[in-house]
């Protein structure tokens, strides 16, 4: 998915050469800096240029917010959520 003729895929825009690990913690200090956000229960991984989202979330508006931090830093296209939610029981 392509957001205009100058979006790039995250290989295109980080040629040099950032690992996995360094895209990942990169990712998790963003939600971890977000008070609002519950990333508790939220694994990342990669797959090639692609981060997985999984886990679980527990408000419905976070799981946006995870997309959305997830993507600043790797470009939409190279996000796949696999979040499920999960509520408290009141």
């Amino acid at each position: 998915m392509k957001f205009g003729s100058d979006s790039y895929s995250h290989e295109e825009c980080c040629s040099q050469g950032h690992s996995s690990a360094s895209t990942i913690a990169s990712i998790q200090a963003a939600l971890s800096a977000d008070p609002d956000i519950d990333s508790s229960a939220i694994a990342i991984r990669m797959l090639g240029p692609i981060v997985l989202l999984e886990g679980f979330i527990t408000n419905t508006s976070d799981r946006e917010k995870v997309i959305s931090l997830a993507a600043m830093i790797v470009g939409p296209e190279n996000v796949q959520d696999r979040m499920l939610s999960r509520f408290p029981t009141q």
